[in-house]
């Protein structure tokens, strides 16, 4: 170890109380995109810990919530941006959580809530990194920095990509340094090389004007079926989507795509105990439950129809919706399938169900042979001690990342942070583990005080 890392590590170890209070001070600030809630005072706590570090912090109003921006120069022309969130989840159910979701508490050497791992938690690491990276170059950087860190990423990021496009002078960068991160089950840290598209809409059927007795159930219609009849007809039971069109665009794995799956850990094991699996869809098992992550997905979120409370209501229903996510994959249109849904619907007689589109993103991959990729894999090993594994090519969530590496010229994009397997993100009981908070923290110093000589 070299002795800037060392006077990172140092720095790190001896302020860690110090961070573990900023991020639960950060967490206890509700900010919940989908309703609103706290947002906006999240955004201004945010820009307060920015400015505090010397950065030159703005704010920018959007359509939706503040996206703040905060930069400073380095010794190197080079730069490095970090894309953070500082919206959550809903908290919902309430119950579920062992303490309240917005009252951080530390239990067994882990913070509990909400938004801790998702992504205040890391968003706070990265600001250790920053502080420790100064200590060890005499309060100076060693490259640029800017931080982007919005309020809608929970909600697909609706705004994100046309600021990135009336912003580029702003965010030029070299690279970036991405959301998430972490290790695996065995501790083993690793790379997402890409990031599925989504499509999250919902779906609306009005039969009556008002809900009826179901005495008449023999000639009124009811919602809650048609719409039941429109969602049977988009996948068939082997979760093959039947829109006419949907997979002309969808890329399959290359070999370089299959050789890293191929040297991924199997965690069936682990997907059945966490989850509590019996069978996997179309009977998956095996490395086939990596593969089929370059497979799209039309999935249900929920269903809203007729009587939810206690006991029975004897009605025919008059609406019911449907919340919907499609997970894209490279090549796919996330337009492009909005518009081929309406026209398989209208073609399957259901020309009355109203389709609303609540965001939406595209996919986006990067190359195992990027010299940031490297770095980030080197630099790993050295902090977590043992060798990463493989990177993957493709994960199974989705990301904005799109609307930055294009647009600021193709940059790598990479991820180091501070999650487990275990940290219950978009769950009840969402946590980080103190010592990943630690490691991630120096992971990203690392990146950061090499990237100025990439």
């Amino acid at each position: 170890m070299n002795e800037q890392n060392a006077v990172i590590d140092r720095f790190l170890s001896d302020h860690l109380d110090d961070y573990i209070q900023e991020t639960m001070r950060l967490c206890a600030q509700p900010s919940v995109s989908a309703s609103g809630q706290g947002v906006r005072q999240c955004s201004q706590l945010v820009a307060e810990m920015l400015s505090r570090r010397g950065l030159e912090v703005q704010s920018f109003e959007t359509p939706g919530h503040p996206i703040i921006v905060a930069r400073a120069g380095g010794a190197s022309p080079r730069r490095l941006l970090f894309y953070n969130h500082y919206d959550v989840q809903p908290a919902e159910p309430l119950e579920l959580w062992t303490s309240p979701p917005f009252e951080p508490e530390i239990r067994d050497g882990k913070v509990y809530a909400r938004g801790v791992a998702d992504d205040k938690g890391e968003f706070v690491a990265r600001l250790a990194a920053l502080d420790a990276v100064r200590a060890a170059h005499g309060g100076e950087l060693p490259c640029g920095v800017t931080f982007v860190v919005e309020g809608e990423e929970e909600v697909s990021s609706p705004h994100i990509a046309p600021f990135v496009l009336e912003h580029l002078d702003l965010l030029a960068a070299d690279g970036s340094l991405w959301e998430g991160g972490g290790v695996d089950p065995d501790d083993r840290p690793g790379q997402v090389l890409g990031f599925r598209g989504i499509i999250a809409c919902e779906l609306f059927v009005e039969t009556m004007s008002r809900d009826a007795h179901s005495g008449g159930a023999h000639i009124l219609p009811s919602a809650a079926w048609r719409l039941l009849r429109a969602l049977a007809g988009l996948k068939d039971e082997n979760e093959r989507i039947l829109i006419p069109g949907f997979y002309d665009r969808v890329l399959p794995p290359s070999q370089a795509d299959l050789d890293l799956i191929a040297q991924q850990p199997d965690f069936e094991d682990h997907y059945r105990k966490t989850f509590g699996i019996r069978q996997f869809v179309s009977n998956r098992s095996g490395q086939e439950l990596l593969t089929s992550v370059f497979e799209p997905t039309c999935n249900i979120q929920g269903i809203t129809t007729g009587w939810q409370g206690p006991g029975t209501k004897t009605i025919v229903p008059a609406q019911a919706s449907a919340k919907l996510d499609f997970r894209l994959v490279p090549d796919q249109n996330p337009e492009e399938i909005l518009e081929l849904l309406r026209a398989h619907l209208d073609a399957q007689g259901f020309d009355d169900v109203r389709i609303k589109a609540h965001g939406m993103m595209w996919p986006f991959k990067a190359s195992e042979d990027d010299p940031l990729v490297r770095l980030t894999h080197s630099t790993a090993e050295e902090v977590y001690g043992m060798a990463p594994k493989p990177p993957v090519p493709l994960g199974g969530g989705s990301s904005p990342a799109y609307a930055f590496s294009g647009p600021l010229g193709n940059i790598p994009v990479v991820h180091a942070g501070v999650g487990y397997p275990h940290a219950n993100g978009h769950a009840p009981d969402e946590n980080i583990r103190i010592a990943d908070f630690l490691n991630g923290a120096r992971h990203i110093a690392r990146l950061l005080n090499g990237f100025a000589d990439l």
